[in-house]
Formats: C-alpha cells, sequence, structure tokens
C-alpha cells in the first residue's frame, strides 16, 4: 500500500473502531459488552445547525431523521440510511456525517435507524423491522422517491430488504446504494484471503463470526444474510462501490457481474484503486467523490414529485 493509503487507513481506523475487533473473534463477547455499555453516537453539533434532527423510539429501537432547516427542496428524494458494523455495531461519527453530507447535496431529508444488533437480535427479526419501517416511508414520501442505501452490512441489508419487497410484490424503492457492501456470510469467496494482508481493517475469520451471530437459525448462505445468492431480477436499479484494499472486494465485483448477467444495465459500479472498507464514508478526496457520484446516480433515477 502507498504512504498516502496507509495515512488514510490510520485515518480511518480510530474512527471505525473494527480492526482489532474483526480480527480478534475469540474477544468478541467482551468488546460487544463494552460497545453496550458505550454512550451513543450521534450526530455532532454542527449538523444540528444544519438540520433538523429528530429521535424517535416508538418502534422498539431509536429511529432518527434529519430535515433540511426551512425543509427538502422540491422533489428530493428521501434516503433511508442502513449503518454498517457487521450487524453487531452501532453507528459511527463518521455515518452521521456522510448521510448528512449526502442530504446537503441532494437537498434530501434522511432517516436513519438505529437497528437491533445481534447477537440480542438476529437476521429475521431485523429484517422485518427494516421493512416495516420502509413500508411507511413508501407510504409517506412515495417508494419512487425514497434511495434505501448502506455501508458494509448495511449494504447487505439494503439488498436483502430490496429482495424480500420484490418477492412480496410490495413497493420498491427508486434506487439501492452499496458502500463496500457484505453480501456472502459464509466467507468463503475466492480471493478474500488473498486481500486479507492489505485489508487494514475486517478479517475474514471475524466476519464469519458475526455472520452466524447474526444469522440465528438461517443457513449462512439464505438470501437474507447472504443476500449475492438471491434473485436480482427486477431489482431498483442500484449502485455499487468497492476498492482494492478491501476483502469484501470480491462480494461488490460479484455482485457487478449477476447484474450484467440478468441484464440488468442501470446498475453503477465502481471500484477504487487502493482504497480499504467504507472510504466512502470519510473526509477524503476519495470519499467526496464517492458520494458525489452517489449524488448523482440518485439524482438519476429519482421521480420528480
Amino acid at each position: 500500500m502507498t504512504s498516502i493509503r496507509a495515512r488514510l487507513v490510520k485515518l480511518a481506523l480510530p474512527l471505525l473502531g473494527i480492526k482489532r475487533f474483526f480480527s480478534q473473534p475469540d474477544k468478541f463477547d467482551e468488546r460487544i459488552a463494552k460497545l453496550r455499555a458505550a454512550k451513543p453516537v450521534r450526530p455532532r453539533a454542527k449538523w444540528n445547525k444544519r438540520f433538523d434532527i429528530r429521535e424517535y423510539g416508538s418502534r422498539g429501537f431509536p429511529v432518527v431523521t434529519l430535515e433540511p432547516k426551512g425543509g427538502a427542496q422540491p422533489g428530493a428524494p428521501h434516503l433511508l440510511y442502513l449503518h454498517g458494523g457487521g450487524y453487531v455495531m452501532d453507528i459511527a461519527a463518521v455515518h452521521w456525517d456522510a448521510v448528512a453530507d449526502l442530504c446537503e447535496r441532494l437537498g434530501a431529508s434522511a432517516t436513519v435507524p438505529l437497528y437491533p444488533l445481534a447477537p440480542e437480535h438476529k437476521a429475521d427479526e431485523t429484517l422485518e423491522a427494516m421493512r416495516s419501517l420502509y413500508l411507511e416511508l413508501a407510504e409517506r414520501y412515495g417508494a419512487d422517491h425514497v434511495t434505501v442505501m448502506g455501508d458494509s452490512a448495511g449494504g447487505g441489508m439494503t439488498l436483502a430488504l430490496a429482495q424480500m419487497l420484490k418477492a412480496a410484490d410490495q413497493p420498491l424503492p427508486g434506487s439501492l446504494v452499496l458502500y463496500s457492501p457484505w453480501l456472502d456470510a459464509t466467507a468463503t469467496a475466492e480471493g478474500q484471503r488473498e486481500i486479507e494482508p492489505r485489508d487494514g481493517m475486517l478479517a475474514v475469520s471475524g466476519l464469519k463470526a458475526c455472520g452466524d451471530m447474526y444469522r440465528g437459525d438461517l443457513a449462512i448462505d439464505d438470501p437474507r444474510v447472504s443476500p449475492l445468492f438471491g434473485p436480482l431480477e427486477g431489482l431498483p436499479p442500484m449502485a455499487i462501490f468497492s476498492g482494492t484494499a478491501d476483502i469484501l472486494l470480491v462480494d461488490g465485483r460479484r455482485l457487478a457481474g449477476k447484474l450484467a448477467q440478468v441484464g440488468m444495465p442501470d446498475h453503477l459500479y465502481r471500484e477504487y484503486e487502493d482504497m480499504f472498507h467504507v472510504w466512502m464514508l470519510l473526509h477524503v478526496p476519495e470519499g467526496k467523490r464517492a458520494r458525489a457520484e452517489t449524488a448523482n446516480f440518485i439524482r438519476q433515477h429519482g421521480k420528480t414529485v
């Protein structure tokens, strides 16, 4: 890795807090207990000057909404953002910064659920909770005006949610955006072990442990846990962003390949050389460029109110 990329990784690690976590799954129980005891992270003070930020607990878990002061721009989309963290970690400051930045770029509002986490809660329960929340937003804003997006585990949940909606013949969002998506929880993909020495954040063993905690009674290759193995036909246009120094690169590549095979021309695949896991969230040139591409993609596939 170049010295510049190495410095970027060092910048990202304290913010995301995942390097030691994912590389030592034998210590998961102890570290998850510490995470649960930590003070929850909410948007930084500067965002309260630019957005009306509200938090609700009526669903049994916190749901935070961001709306630009004075309201969203006419015709702007509504973002449903599903944060990453291996399904076991809560939201981080960089997630709030990225969501707020995208809202500013788009003149949009956003809903960010702090969804129930594993191992206390399992995939089927969490996905049903996200489906219920999405359907409420689709009713309020119109499904075509909603973009569902997420990073890492949240990217996997985004795709799994869209597959569930399609299977139930329920209204689909206007578009999907997946940042460094985790789509195959089996952790057996060819090429991951070769990338792992260059990945400064994730470890294959940690992914496998998180998948096992999240899946509950579901098989590890069940599409609700590993949506790469679910049907892709008829899903909304989607944008996928991956980096070549991320073991989840192989998931993004395989998804892009499968979308091409089923004849979905409206997908966007962006692969950034030497970039690490979820760099799209950070205040670095590559992150800004990825978010600019994201905003353009959402505008391209959005519907005017």
